[in-house]
């Protein structure tokens, strides 16, 4: 099965993985998140070849992750992206990789601080129960079938 395939699976990891699973646009995605919006920004802090970054913003427009917001420069217009609704949703999944980056694969300590705003003290993403509350891990938890595998 091609990447491509899985946006047709009735999974509700498959097809996120389908759009987000390339490792560019992960990074594409978290320097929005950083505040870039043009693609002279996007490139530089990214490294990405040109073509690469196009094909990567364009995933994320088509997604409807990212929006196309027209600009003019000296010369001519251009356009900016900005976050969706859709994209800023997509916060949480980033900093759940960056939790576990940071207790499996950064010896030293975090690589970023990610302190609230208005009080400072330092973020963090859990998964809590809609019922009690409660904080819940993988083994708190037993997936069943729902109603979106029914009409698969």
């Amino acid at each position: 099965m091609r990447a491509a395939d899985l946006i047709h699976e009735p999974c509700s990891i498959a097809r996120p993985v389908a759009v987000l699973g390339d490792r560019w646009t992960l990074i594409t995605l978290k320097q929005a998140f950083l505040g870039i919006r043009r693609f002279d920004d996007f490139h530089t802090s990214t490294g990405m070849s040109r073509t690469l970054l196009a094909d990567r913003l364009q995933v994320l427009v088509d997604a409807g992750i990212l929006r196309r917001v027209p600009y003019r420069d000296a010369i001519r217009t251009r356009d900016e992206y900005r976050l969706t609704e859709k994209g800023i949703d997509l916060y949480p999944v980033l900093r759940a990789l960056a939790a576990w980056g940071d207790k499996y694969l950064a010896e030293d300590g975090p690589f970023v601080h990610y302190p609230h705003r208005d009080c400072g003290g330092e973020t963090t993403v859990s998964l809590r129960c809609t019922g009690c509350g409660e904080e819940v891990t993988a083994r708190d938890v037993r997936p069943i079938p729902g109603p979106g595998l029914k009409s698969s």
